[in-house]
């Protein structure tokens, strides 16, 4: 069983200084790796020394080290992501050097410490996956199946009638599918299966 991923309910931002270089983390929530990008583009500063980033969406992830030694900024950054269990998230940190050259390591717990400060300081909701999924059912299980639907959250994105009954597609979560199954398997005498979209 995968544990429950959450991801922010609002931008955060943070501002930090290590050994007199400035710090920005910028993080919100994405759903795609083009609005991941795009919210890149947004905020970070031309006038900086480096803009860093990493963003998780579901599977999908990549990260950037903008022209600091590889794997001491976009990877760090990444590891706060995951190691707070956030999915579509992005977060950028830019820096202003100031003069002191803080080492590899020094960058690493750098962009890492203050990425993870900023999500940290964030509010956060939980992220519910959901499925698209296909069924049919009997024209006589259907006003009960109606009524039902609503216990499940399940929003009907269509609903089509053949012979004798219909075939409904809903959107549901992910983790309500096998309670469905059961309720359909129920209501149709086990004549009723659950075809997933998504």
């Amino acid at each position: 069983m995968t544990l429950p991923r959450s991801t922010l309910s609002v931008p955060a931002q943070l501002a930090q200084e290590v050994r007199k270089s400035r710090f920005l983390a910028n993080a919100a929530t994405v759903s795609t790796a083009d609005a991941a990008t795009a919210f890149v583009s947004a905020v970070a500063h031309a006038d900086a020394t480096h803009n860093c980033w990493a963003y998780r969406v579901g599977q999908r992830y990549r990260f950037n080290d903008d022209g600091e030694p590889a794997g001491t900024a976009g990877k760090p950054i990444l590891q706060a992501i995951d190691g707070q269990g956030l999915d579509e998230v992005v977060v950028v940190v830019t820096r202003w050097f100031g003069g002191i050259k803080l080492g590899a390591g020094g960058l690493m717990r750098a962009y890492g410490g203050c990425a993870a400060e900023c999500l940290r300081g964030a509010a956060k909701r939980e992220l519910i996956r959901t499925s698209e999924v296909e069924f049919g059912v009997g024209f006589s299980a259907l006003p009960l199946l109606h009524a039902r639907l609503a216990d499940f959250d399940a929003q009907k994105l269509s609903e089509s009638f053949v012979g004798d009954g219909a075939v409904l597609r809903v959107r549901i979560a992910t983790v309500r599918i096998d309670a469905l199954r059961a309720l359909l398997a129920d209501v149709s005498r086990g004549q009723c299966s659950v075809r997933v979209l998504d």
